[in-house]
């Protein structure tokens, strides 16, 4: 019976590891939501967003050059070379207009949000990258169904995900603009963004320029939820300093001008 018993248990480990290692994706780490499933939640939330009246999003047909702008930088993130959903998310680009908010968050499956605040707080070219590399980091990396997971439950997800909680799909999408993530995920969306633009022409140190004006202007305590407040900024910038070097420490550029030219685009 014991002899039984063991073999049982043997089997049953034998099975949870099998089914552990099925699900974990080409990032290596371990994911209950297949890829479909990012791309469902993103679109659902995106959708959702875009409906909400109190959500005042720039019109990219009469915003054409503020756009492009944009999507010139996702697109050479996307050449990098260093994206693993390059061609499976639709890596989507839009501007919120909201002064007083400093915010950017990307939904699962890559649709990538801006505040205005956020945009102009910015004061050059490379920093924007490095702030829209650490987003899509979240969304390549697929941190944000697991802090969903972690939020919510599985179970939850599950629901908005086969379409049967479309109400809990509305309290996802707008805690998706504040969603925490954990220290591991910030650390490795920001290490990730610097890998992102070392191929490319931008500095890759951008993302660490926000926080070296926050700590400047003395708000290092009081950093937006879009770059979590842990690990410290001073910390975020020497880690992301770290990483340049490690990579061999090439100066990009960081084009201050044409930053100031897109500014002067929004409204």
């Amino acid at each position: 019976m014991k002899k039984h018993l063991k073999h049982l248990l043997l089997l049953a480990v034998t099975s949870g590891l099998i089914a552990i290692q099925a699900c974990k994706d080409q990032t290596g780490d371990v994911n209950l939501f297949s890829i479909q499933d990012d791309l469902n939640l993103g679109a659902q939330t995106a959708a959702q967003i875009e409906q909400d009246p109190t959500v005042k999003i720039l019109d990219s047909a009469t915003n054409t050059s503020a756009y492009k702008f944009l999507y010139d930088i996702r697109t050479a993130i996307l050449n990098s070379g260093q994206i693993i959903y390059k061609n499976e998310f639709p890596w989507r680009v839009r501007i919120i207009r909201n002064d007083t908010t400093l915010n950017a968050f990307c939904t699962p499956g890559g649709y990538i949000y801006f505040y205005t605040g956020l945009l102009k707080f910015l004061d050059s070219t490379h920093h924007l990258a490095g702030v829209m590399g650490h987003e899509m980091a979240h969304a390549d990396r697929r941190h944000s169904t697991d802090a969903l997971t972690r939020q919510y439950g599985l179970s939850v997800l599950l629901d908005v995900v086969f379409g049967k909680d479309k109400g809990q799909l509305a309290r996802i999408a707008v805690g998706l603009k504040e969603l925490q993530y954990s220290r591991k995920a910030e650390t490795e969306a920001d290490a990730f963004s610097v890998d992102y633009l070392y191929p490319t022409n931008y500095d890759a140190r951008g993302a660490a320029g926000f926080f070296e004006k926050l700590i400047a202007m003395g708000q290092g305590g009081g950093t937006p939820v879009f770059l979590s407040t842990h690990p410290s900024p001073d910390n975020r910038v020497q880690a992301i300093h770290a990483k340049w070097l490690t990579l061999g420490g090439k100066v990009g550029q960081t084009y201050p001008a044409e930053y100031k030219t897109f500014k002067n685009l929004l409204p």
